[in-house]
């Protein structure tokens, strides 16, 4: 049986970090249990900014630091438990399922830094940042697939 999941895909340039941290504020208007925010980048590229601004975005005042020593920060908002994933430092997929990836899957939101190491393990369903240097800013291509397609538009990007 073949599986079709829908596809859409956006682009748009961020001047500076409060743009990227604007972003991820509209993209945590569209958040919903059991989603997955794939970001993709160099280092420094903006990936904890912009998940800075989703958990702004759900009401978390708190601070965001990077995950890349304690591998994942769980943060519980007023709405939505999102759990923040940086898989930069692992060496295999299998130890992502270690850290409870799908546990987090199932109660709440999940934004995975580095998500490459996953391959096909990521979930069909999911938004994946894309994000590159662009000038003196940033470029962003976001790539929607399954539910997001349709969330996806609804962003003013």
């Amino acid at each position: 049986m073949i599986s079709v999941v829908a596809c859409m895909e956006a682009t748009c340039e961020l001047s500076d970090p409060q743009a990227s941290e604007a972003l991820g504020k509209r993209i945590a208007t569209q958040l919903q249990r059991g989603d997955v925010i794939a970001l993709f980048g160099d280092l420094g590229a903006g990936k904890t900014t912009l998940s800075r601004g989703v958990l702004r975005g759900l009401g978390h005042a708190g601070p965001v630091p990077s995950p890349t020593f304690t591998l994942v920060q769980h943060y519980a908002t007023d709405d939505l438990s999102v759990a923040h994933f940086d898989l930069y430092r692992l060496t295999s997929r299998d130890e992502i399922f270690e850290l409870g990836l799908d546990e987090a899957c199932h109660e709440g939101a999940v934004l995975i830094e580095w998500p490459e190491i996953l391959d096909d393990a990521l979930p069909e369903e999911r938004l994946e940042v894309h994000l590159s240097d662009a000038g003196n800013g940033r470029s962003v291509r976001l790539v929607a697939r399954g539910a997001w397609a349709d969330r996806l538009s609804t962003l003013t990007i």
